[in-house]
C-alpha cells in the first residue's frame, strides 16, 4: 500500500461510500475503508478522526469556503450580497467528484439517524461560519444569522438541484446558487 498519495483523501470517501453502500454503514470499518482505497488505516486517521467523519468532510470546506468569500466581498455590500459572494466561492471548488458522489453520500446518510443528526450538525456549523463572518464584517448579530440561514437554505436548494441534474449536465452551480438566493431574498421580501 502506498505511504502518502497525494489524492488519499478522495480515495477514502470513494471507498468508503462504495463501502456503505454495498454492505451499510455499521457493517463497514475503518480497516475495510482503507484496504478498498489502497492505503493504511493510520493515513486514514491522519484524514479522518473516524468513519462517520469521510461522510462530513466537505462541510468543513465549505464552512471554509463560505467564510472566506464572506470576508473577500466588497466593502459596503449588503450582507446578502456577501453571502452571494461566499456562495460563489463554494460553488468554484465543487468539482465533478463532489457532484458524482453527492447523491450516493445523501443515500447513505439517510439510512442512519446517527448520520443524518450529524449532517444536521454539520449545516449548523456551515450557517455559524457564514455569520460569523459576517458579524467580522461588522453587520449586526439578527442579520448576520437571517443571512447565513438564507445563504444556507439557497446552497442546500441549489445543489439538490446541481447533482439531480447529474454529472453530464451543464448546469452551472454559481448560477443556480445565485437563482435560488434571489428566489429567497423575494420570498423574504414577501413577508412584509
Amino acid at each position: 500500500m502506498a505511504r502518502w498519495e497525494p489524492d488519499a483523501r478522495e480515495r477514502f470517501v470513494a471507498a468508503a461510500l462504495e463501502l456503505f453502500t454495498d454492505q451499510g454503514y455499521d457493517e463497514t470499518t475503518v480497516a475495510q475503508i482503507a484496504e478498498r482505497a489502497g492505503l493504511t488505516r493510520s493515513t486514514f486517521f491522519r484524514h479522518f478522526s473516524d468513519k462517520r467523519e469521510v461522510l462530513a468532510a466537505g462541510q468543513e470546506t465549505l464552512s471554509r469556503l463560505f467564510a472566506e468569500g464572506i470576508a473577500g466581498a466588497p466593502a459596503g455590500a449588503s450582507p446578502l450580497t456577501a453571502v452571494a459572494a461566499g456562495l460563489d466561492n463554494a460553488a468554484s471548488a465543487m468539482t465533478p467528484f463532489n457532484r458524482a458522489l453527492a447523491p450516493r453520500l445523501e443515500a447513505v446518510i439517510a439510512t442512519s439517524s446517527e448520520l443524518q443528526e450529524r449532517a444536521a450538525q454539520k449545516q449548523v456549523g456551515m450557517a455559524l461560519a457564514m455569520s460569523d463572518a459576517l458579524r467580522a464584517r461588522g453587520v449586526d448579530i439578527r442579520v448576520a444569522s437571517t443571512a447565513a440561514e438564507l445563504g444556507l437554505l439557497a446552497f442546500k436548494e441549489a445543489f439538490t438541484e446541481w447533482i439531480a441534474d447529474g454529472p453530464e449536465d451543464e448546469s452551472d452551480l454559481a448560477v443556480l446558487l445565485r437563482e435560488a438566493l434571489e428566489r429567497l431574498r423575494s420570498a423574504v421580501a414577501q413577508l412584509g
